[in-house]
C-alpha cells in the first residue's frame, strides 16, 4: 500500500516526536520487520537497547526497503538512556502485573499521545520476544498498552505489535480535526517533566525516605514502585517536578542540621 507525500504530511505534523524503543531484541529479523512496519505508517525514529545482533544482514533483508530506518537507528545501553528526554513513555505489556499500572488499549494510547503538548518526545517501548519488558522496565512507563488479541492465542510478534500501535496512531491522527484534550482536561501551561527529570526525582525521593527511616532499603517491598506509579499517573510538568525536588532538598537540609 502506497502512502503519498501529502497524506503523510497531513497525518503526522504532531507525531514526528514519536520513537519506537525495542529492548534487548534477540532476533535481528524482528528489528528489520519492525522498521518496515514503522515506515509503512510514516514513523522514522527507532531506538535499540542492547540488541543481540545489530547491524545485521538479516535485519536488512526483513526491512524490505526500510533500511534508512536501520541506518539511522540509535543503539543505547539502557532503557533510561533511550527515554531520558521523553515526556510520555508507553510500555507494551501482554500480561497483568502484580502491581496494577494504568492500562490502555492502542486506541486510547493514541489519544493520549496526541493530547501531549507540541514537541513533546514520546516513546513506545517494546520488550524481549519471549518475556517482554521486566517489571522494573515497565515501572519507567507512564502507562501500559495492551493489544486485545485472541485470549486463546495472544502470542503477538514484536514487529506485529509495532504495526498495530503505529497504525492506531496514524488513524487517530487522521481522524482528529482538533487536538484531543489532556488526560485531566487541563491544558498544559508548562512543558511536561521528561523521564530523565522524573528518574532524578525518584532517586532523590528514595534517598530521603531511607534517611528518615520511612523506607527500609533491605526490605523495600513495593513502596518505591507505588511512589513511581503515583507521580507518573499525575504527569507533573517541569515546574511541579522542581517543586517536589525543592521540598526534598529542604528535608535534606534539615536532616543535616547539627
Amino acid at each position: 500500500m502506497d502512502i503519498t507525500e501529502s497524506d503523510s504530511k497531513m497525518a503526522f505534523t504532531n507525531l514526528e516526536q514519536v520513537r519506537v524503543v525495542m529492548v534487548h531484541t534477540s532476533h535481528p529479523g524482528n528489528i528489520g520487520a519492525a522498521a518496515r512496519a514503522m515506515k509503512t505508517m510514516g514513523f522514522r525514529h527507532l531506538v535499540l537497547v542492547q540488541p543481540r545482533d545489530f547491524p545485521s544482514a538479516t535485519a536488512t533483508a526483513m526491512a524490505s526497503g526500510a533500511t534508512d530506518l536501520l541506518d539511522s537507528a540509535t543503539v543505547v545501553e539502557t532503557l533510561q538512556e533511550a527515554i531520558a528526554d521523553c515526556a510520555l513513555v508507553v510500555g507494551a505489556s501482554a500480561r497483568s502485573r502484580t502491581l496494577p499500572w494504568p492500562l490502555v488499549n492502542p486506541r486510547e494510547m493514541a489519544q493520549q499521545v496526541l493530547s501531549m503538548p507540541d514537541n513533546s518526545q514520546v516513546a513506545l517501548v517494546l520488550g524481549r520476544e519471549r518475556s517482554g519488558l521486566t517489571n522494573d522496565e515497565l515501572a519507567c512507563c507512564h502507562c501500559h498498552v495492551n493489544i486485545p488479541a485472541n485470549p486463546d492465542y495472544s502470542s503477538l510478534n514484536v514487529a506485529s505489535a509495532v504495526q498495530v500501535l503505529t497504525y492506531e496512531l496514524r488513524m487517530t491522527s487522521h481522524a482528529s480535526q482538533e487536538k484531543p484534550k489532556p488526560h485531566w482536561g487541563v491544558p498544559w501551561d508548562q512543558p511536561p517533566a521528561n523521564a530523565g527529570q522524573l528518574e532524578s526525582l525518584f532517586q532523590h525521593w528514595e534517598r530521603v525516605l531511607v534517611d528518615i527511616d520511612f523506607l527500609n532499603p533491605n526490605n523495600p517491598r513495593t513502596l518505591m514502585s507505588k511512589v513511581r506509579r503515583l507521580i507518573l499517573r499525575a504527569q507533573p510538568d517541569e515546574v511541579e517536578a522542581n517543586i517536589l525536588r525543592g521540598m526534598l532538598s529542604h528535608v535534606d537540609k534539615h536532616l543535616r542540621k547539627p
